[in-house]
């Protein structure tokens, strides 16, 4: 006699629909799909499925480096008096919280 033990699972919306057009696809109850899932994921040895699927390389450029030394503050506050007048309009300039 095969016993099953009932429980309950936090599934995210989203996954939760597709869990449900896959199993209707392949014809199969969803919890014939979550168990042959989580047979296949516990199967593997730890770590296995982290290193299958390595992050992606982010990019990187060269930033030119630091202006100015921000923990000096004679050094910021002297790059801040050599900053032009006039900012560049970014189409904000007078406003204020609530103006809008």
């Amino acid at each position: 006699m095969v016993f099953h033990m009932k429980t309950t699972l936090v599934i995210d919306d989203q996954v939760m629909l597709r869990l449900k057009q896959e199993a209707a696809a392949r014809r199969v109850t969803m919890s014939e799909l979550v168990e042959a899932g989580l047979r296949q994921v516990l199967a593997q040895p730890t770590g296995v499925a982290e290193a299958a699927q390595p992050w992606p390389q982010l990019p990187s450029w060269d930033s030119g480096g630091a202006r100015v030394d921000v923990a000096d503050r004679a050094a910021l506050e002297e790059a801040i008096q050599e900053m032009p007048d006039e900012m560049p309009d970014d189409g904000l300039a007078g406003e204020t919280q609530g103006d809008g």
